[in-house]
């Protein structure tokens, strides 16, 4: 199987990254993945007093950390990154498990928005619109934040202990996944890619959907997706996350890395 690039210029540009470089785009992914897993984790742990004052700290960090963007375009797009993450994130979760609800993601989401007056939250808005107006606008805050959904829901499939369950998980992993091809037509194929090459090195690396039903799961994951990918899609997602495993494995032997 041959994989062949596409030239630069059909690689639609990032016209945030002059208001979000590389290092905010990514850690702006990471903090959406953490501040979702809080708000979760206070949903299900939390009584409505503890779940509120929990909220209202992340909400804070959060709002800090936006603020400290420069200029106001800057700190719009900072939040609405945050939001835009927080959102997926929470339509990944309710969908591949069901949730009617996440009580603290609603909350922390509503929190973030309370105190804009009418000219930040028109900043929000537009900013937050640029980011799907193009799909290279912020493209390093959309494949970190997709890998991490991605193999979040993985790491729950593989671990599930039912196979309804598991099966359930696949069925959203799977979908989410050839729906980007559509969604974004240009990148999406690269994001699956990606997803897919970092599953494939954690069973390298750490051994895991070695046997059982989580072998059964993560096979059937790759089979769906050769199956429901177009032909020519398939073949360069496939190529493209065998590369990077390729480059993966070859880094590993010239550092003499054993695990």
């Amino acid at each position: 199987m041959t994989f062949s690039a596409p030239p630069a210029s059909s690689i639609p540009a990032d016209g945030l990254v002059a208001l979000a470089p590389v290092d905010v785009q990514k850690l702006a992914a990471r903090m959406a993945q953490d501040a979702f897993s809080q708000a979760f984790r206070l949903t299900l742990n939390e009584d409505d007093a503890g779940r509120a004052s929990g909220v209202a700290e992340l909400s804070v960090a959060l709002r800090n950390w936006s603020a400290a963007g420069k200029g106001d375009e800057a700190r719009a797009l900072r939040l609405a990154l945050i939001v835009a993450g927080l959102d997926q994130w929470g339509l990944a979760y309710s969908q591949a498990f069901g949730l009617v609800a996440i009580p603290g993601l609603s909350e922390l989401v509503g929190a973030l928005r309370v105190g804009l007056d009418p000219q930040q939250e028109a900043k929000f808005q537009q900013q937050f619109a640029a980011i799907e107006a193009s799909e290279g606008n912020a493209i390093d805050f959309k494949i970190d934040l997709r890998r991490a959904i991605h193999l979040a829901l993985w790491h729950a499939m593989i671990a599930s202990e039912e196979r309804e369950q598991a099966t359930a998980i696949l069925v959203r992993l799977g979908g989410m996944m050839t729906a980007l091809v559509t969604t974004m037509p240009e990148l999406g194929w690269r994001l699956v890619a990606d997803a897919l090459a970092h599953v494939q090195i954690r069973c390298l690396s750490e051994g895991l959907a070695a046997e059982g039903l989580a072998r059964d799961m993560n096979e059937a994951l790759f089979a769906a997706l050769s199956n429901e990918l177009p032909a020519a899609v398939r073949d360069r997602v496939m190529a493209h996350a065998t590369q990077a495993v390729f480059g993966w494995q070859q880094a590993r032997r010239v550092g003499g890395t054993t695990h």
